[in-house]
């Protein structure tokens, strides 16, 4: 009985794999393919890739002690409590990538241990606090950073960089096959600051592909690994290869959502989207804070979209009720060193509504996913070692 039931756990894991493949490619390169920089392919390569690199380096710390902290008795992680931990938690990250909507893999992790804790009454309440408090303070600090820059520095940073992204619906980086070495390939018209700014954005995605591995692995092994049945380095192999196929499949949902939907993104906004969110997952995984960098980088980009949408209304026309309208030449720069205009001085004639720039509904969607996915997690577990009889709690 327990063979049976270690397979069916590490099946299980492979499933919570492939959905966090599913969800977390979205937020680390959903920016550079919005752009138009890379395809769809190259994003799932580079997000395995580094995922992996994560996960193998600095993921088995965080394995370690996942089972550890969190409850206060270990022993509470049988065979049987972890494969409906890990049901739970692939259950309902499945639900917001059919959704196509990146939900928080740490969240629903950490929803559906700390459900069993409750249940079983060896909840550490301090850790969870700690962590919750965090979860709620990160995205509000991403929103409020990106929020700001678009509104008071987004003109100047792009005035700098000039970059758009490359048009005619062709990536910017592109990988060359016909000879004997693969070789990058650029647009046609792509500058050097183009070339610049293409580079930087795929690079901070790799670097959040890479916390995602630190973090993430665990979320699908770790209670596995704590029967001690299974060593660490199969079981990081094993999560790695289910999140590569996450990252090919059902993560083109999550990217099209995170690049596409919620607000038009051109490269110079990819790459602040980028260097806020992955400042403040690296920040919290630094303090020992399970990063939710799903949540963080969604938050980045609607802070982003809505300072962008503000910046042709001064404060005093939002106190008096003026409708908030967007200006395209306040928000690109189309020669490089291009002056921006002022708060509030643009031309009637070139200010679209801000729903051109930033999409409310799919807001609202995410918004509303990442809320419920973490909660379909934890309820669902709780009920089940709360009131099933088969685990013995």
């Amino acid at each position: 009985m327990t063979e049976v039931l270690l397979i069916v756990g590490i099946l299980v894991a492979i499933f919570v794999g492939f959905n966090i493949g599913g969800s977390t490619t979205g937020p680390a390169f959903g920016p550079a393919v919005g752009a138009n920089v890379i395809t769809k392919l190259m994003a799932a390569g580079l997000m395995s890739i580094f995922f992996f690199l994560g996960a193998i380096t600095i993921g088995p710390q965080v394995v370690e002690t996942l089972g550890r902290e969190l409850v206060q008795d270990p022993s509470i992680f049988t065979m049987q409590s972890n494969v409906a931990v890990l049901f739970f938690i692939g259950g309902a990250l499945f639900i917001g990538n059919y959704a196509g909507v990146p939900a928080s893999t740490s969240m629903t992790a950490v929803g559906a241990i700390a459900a069993l804790g409750l249940a079983t009454g060896e909840l550490d309440w301090a850790v969870m606090g700690e962590i919750v408090v965090w979860w709620i303070v990160a995205p509000i600090i991403g929103f409020w950073v990106a929020g700001v820059v678009g509104r008071y520095f987004y003109p100047r940073i792009n005035a700098w960089i000039a970059i758009e992204g490359n048009g005619g619906g062709r990536e910017m980086i592109t990988i060359d096959y016909s000879g004997f070495v693969p070789r990058f390939r650029f647009g046609e018209n792509a500058t050097r600051r183009e070339i610049t700014g293409a580079f930087a954005v795929v690079g901070i995605g790799c670097l959040m592909a890479f916390s995602s591995g630190t973090s993430n692995i665990a979320n699908a092994i770790a209670p596995i690994y704590g029967t001690g049945d299974v060593d660490m380095v199969p079981l990081i192999l094993i999560g790695c290869a289910a999140v590569a196929v996450g990252c090919f499949t059902i993560a083109r949902r999550t990217l099209d959502t995170l690049g596409n939907d919620i607000t038009n993104l051109p490269l110079t906004a990819a790459i602040v989207v980028a260097v806020v969110a992955s400042a403040i997952v690296i920040s919290l995984s630094i303090i020992g804070i399970p990063a939710s960098f799903v949540v963080v980088a969604t938050m980045s980009i609607i802070g982003l979209g809505w300072g962008r949408a503000t910046r042709t209304t001064t404060l005093s026309g939002v106190r008096s009720g003026e409708e908030t309208r967007v200006s395209v030449g306040a928000l690109t720069a189309e020669e490089e060193g291009e002056q921006p205009p002022e708060i509030g001085e643009e031309e009637p004639e070139d200010i679209p509504k801000a729903s051109d720039l930033f999409d409310p509904s799919t807001t609202a969607r995410v918004i509303l996913m990442q809320n419920v996915v973490p909660a379909i997690s934890t309820v669902g577990a709780y009920l089940t070692f709360r009131f099933v009889p088969i685990f013995g709690f």
